[in-house]
Order: C-alpha cells, then sequence, then structure tokens
C-alpha cells in the first residue's frame, strides 16, 4: 500500500475507533508506540494518522502529557448574503442576530502603508502605492470566530472624513455606506474562498491549533465604474463555522 494513502486509511481507522465511544472525550489514547504495533503498521505512520485527526479537530495533543480525544466544539453557520442584508439591513436586532454572528471586534489601522505587490494588482493600482491597512479580529459570545486584513487606496479616501474605517463620523458603518458618503457608489463584490491551515499568528489569535482547517476570503469591492475600492483577506476557523453562500435569482 503506498505510505500516503497507508497513514490515511489508519487515520480512518482511529477515526471510527473514536465516534464509536471507544475512547471517551478527554481520554488520553495509548501511546503512538502501542498503537503502531496495534495496527502493524511503522510509528512515522502512525504518527501521520494521529496528526490527521488532531488537524480534523478529534484529537488534541498535550505537550508532555499524550494525545487526548477531544472536546467536540458547536460548529456555527456563518450566511454570506447580499439578499439578507438588504431583508434585515446592516444590523440585525439581538431578536433575529444570527447565532455565531460577530457582536464585537477589534481593530487596527495604519495610514501610508505602501501596497505589496499582490494587494497592488487587486486593486488596480501600482505597487508601493500608499494605502490605509486594517487589522480586524471579530469576536462572538467574546470567543475569536474571524480575522481580516483590508486595504483601502488612499488615492480614494485619503483627504476625506472616512480614511480611517473605524474612526470618525461613519466608524464601523461598513466600505459601502461609507464609500456612498463621498459619492462613490458600490455595484459589486467578488469573494474568492480556499481552504488553508492556520499559521503559528492566526491560531494564536483565534484560539485553535496550527494547522488547523480554516477558510480564506479573498474579498474585492468594486464601485460603478468598475474601479476597486477595498479589497480584504479573511481567516475563518473551519472548526467553529459553517460558511454558506446565499443566492437571490432573478424573477422573470
Amino acid at each position: 500500500m503506498p505510505r500516503e494513502a497507508q497513514y490515511l486509511a489508519v487515520a480512518d481507522v482511529l477515526r471510527a475507533r473514536i465516534l464509536s465511544g471507544e475512547w471517551e472525550i478527554g481520554e488520553r489514547l495509548p501511546s503512538r508506540a502501542r498503537l503502531a504495533v496495534e495496527h502493524e503498521v511503522g510509528r512515522n505512520v502512525m504518527q501521520r494518522a494521529m496528526d490527521r485527526l488532531i488537524i480534523d479537530g478529534l484529537l488534541e495533543g498535550r505537550a508532555g502529557s499524550g494525545t487526548y480525544v477531544r472536546t467536540p466544539r458547536e460548529r456555527l453557520r456563518l450566511v454570506r448574503s447580499r439578499l439578507r442584508e438588504r431583508r434585515e439591513g446592516s444590523r440585525p436586532g439581538p431578536d433575529r442576530r444570527e447565532r455565531g454572528r460577530a457582536d464585537a471586534w477589534d481593530s487596527h489601522s495604519q495610514v501610508r502603508v505602501p501596497a505589496p505587490e499582490p494587494i497592488a494588482e487587486r486593486l488596480a493600482i501600482n505597487s508601493g502605492d500608499l494605502c490605509v491597512q486594517t487589522h480586524y479580529e471579530f469576536l462572538a459570545d467574546g470567543q475569536p470566530v474571524q480575522l481580516s486584513e483590508s486595504w483601502e487606496p488612499m488615492a480614494i479616501t485619503g483627504e476625506t472624513p472616512i480614511v480611517l474605517p473605524e474612526m470618525g463620523p461613519l466608524a464601523g458603518k461598513g466600505v459601502v455606506e461609507r464609500m456612498r458618503s463621498i459619492g462613490v457608489v458600490i455595484s459589486r463584490v467578488v469573494e474568492v474562498p480556499r481552504p488553508a491551515r492556520a499559521t503559528q499568528v492566526q491560531a494564536n489569535l483565534l484560539g485553535i491549533s496550527v494547522g488547523d482547517l480554516v477558510l480564506q476570503i479573498e474579498r474585492t469591492i468594486f464601485d460603478a465604474d468598475e474601479r476597486p475600492v477595498e479589497t480584504a483577506d479573511m481567516v475563518i476557523p473551519d472548526v467553529r463555522r459553517e460558511v454558506v453562500y446565499e443566492f437571490g435569482v432573478d424573477r422573470p
């Protein structure tokens, strides 16, 4: 059996044993060496199988202690929908607020940050053109649920009251409303979702493990002239949130 398929097959067997209740939540698994003997595989194969289940959220490693069955975490649904925003407005009331939806956030903006080449390409500006860069940490019920890094060209907002997204008269109102206040009409939003694994920095901020599955969403917002006015990279932990896209259907 090929080595790559072997560790995945072992992971599937261990997963079935865990889900059947052979080991209770919080219980320490036998040693890697013992499990390797049980399954007649090498220790490296067993380690890769256990690492796979740690990434999948079924196990957790504790330094100097061993590997344990992880307590399941509730996975909340996050609906990304322009249709819903039109129905409910920009800030739904608490009685109809979607569970797990961010209800607080921390942010930090920097002005006059030169755009790196990938960001400049997304914003259709020159590499090194000055932008406002804003880092966000979104919370739901006090728990970190999303990270975001936003870039806005200062050529658009630099001499206006909305240059800082979370300060001024329209602080926290969102890109659409802020841009409308300076005569920029938003026409469309493009999002590109990609699966990824959490980096050390992301894991620390989100309270998850390095290598945990995350969804990275590359978002770019365009005005009526098809000019990009903002681009952002969002990071959502898969173990905490299930992302659902909702679309309206044009009626004939």
